[in-house]
């Protein structure tokens, strides 16, 4: 009898620490051309983050990998919604030619829930899901905060075999993208990315045309960038993004910190992403 009251005591005594934890409720949302789940505390008026993986596709920060990190944004209070915008059962193949609102439409179901503040809205983006934080951002003054991992300042080609539509759409016109050029194709055939996008940079006009209005966001911006990016060149990228806020007079908190590493270093950064969230966001 003894032992049968220690294992009631005891498993009653989990049950509170996870109650205490926030264990999260999950929920498939309802979402055409995107996959979504969200992740929810037990606090009322919960602040939401909005996970965005890059170009290996599916909804990232809905598995296993992320598990932890997301669980950590749930145990600071935040609710948290996955979005797959390609790549994933109901979405598009490939990256190219994804529409923003489709993302913004996922966003807007999510906050409908009675536990998620509609007024407290952040987006975390990887490679090129930093890229589509910061254009999100630029066209959605909903949105309040944006963390950006080794993003790029502009708008670039879909992942398609000819490389001559862009990634993103608004309204359903093309957003426009630093081109492929002549130069650039054999570093693609190398498998130089970080080369291929220098290359493509050269070309100066097609760069101040498919630069992201970052000064159009309406909140607080947080950038890390790989000073050894093997991917894309983001801290030279990140500094472009730096010195327009300073041109436009940014009125949020703006900062960027570039990490010694690759193009992965970033995503073992996420105390400073806690941090900056706790100093800008709260």
């Amino acid at each position: 009898m003894d032992l049968i009251k220690i294992c009631k005591t005891t498993l009653m005594a989990l049950l509170l620490s996870s109650i205490s934890f926030g264990i999260a409720a999950q929920k498939i949302l309802n979402t055409p051309r995107t996959r979504s789940k969200l992740y929810l505390g037990r606090n009322k008026n919960q602040p939401l983050i909005v996970g965005l993986g890059g170009s290996e596709g599916g909804n990232a920060w809905a598995s296993e990998h992320w598990k932890k990190t997301r669980d950590a944004f749930i145990q600071k209070g935040y609710a948290f919604l996955a979005v797959g915008y390609f790549g994933a059962k109901g979405t598009p193949d490939t990256l190219d030619r994804i529409a923003l609102e489709d993302i913004q439409f996922a966003i807007s179901e999510a906050t409908k829930d009675s536990l998620v503040n509609p007024d407290k809205i952040a987006i975390i983006g990887g490679s090129r899901g930093g890229d589509l934080a910061l254009l999100l951002g630029s066209y959605y003054p909903d949105i309040k905060c944006i963390v950006a991992l080794v993003p790029s300042h502009a708008a670039f080609p879909g992942h398609t075999s000819h490389f001559s539509t862009s990634a993103w759409t608004y309204r359903g016109k093309e957003l426009p993208f630093v081109p492929v050029n002549e130069e650039s194709i054999p570093f693609l055939y190398k498998r130089d990315l970080r080369g291929a996008f220098e290359t493509m940079l050269k070309d100066t006009v097609a760069e101040s045309n498919a630069s992201i209005k970052i000064e159009n966001i309406n909140g607080p911006i947080f950038l890390i960038s790989a000073n050894k990016d093997e991917i894309a060149p983001t801290t030279p990228m990140c500094e472009k993004i730096v010195k327009r806020l300073k041109n436009n007079h940014f009125k949020y908190n703006y900062e960027h910190v570039a990490v010694e590493g690759g193009h992965a270093e970033p995503l073992k950064h996420f105390d400073e992403v806690f941090r900056f969230l706790e100093r800008n966001f709260e």
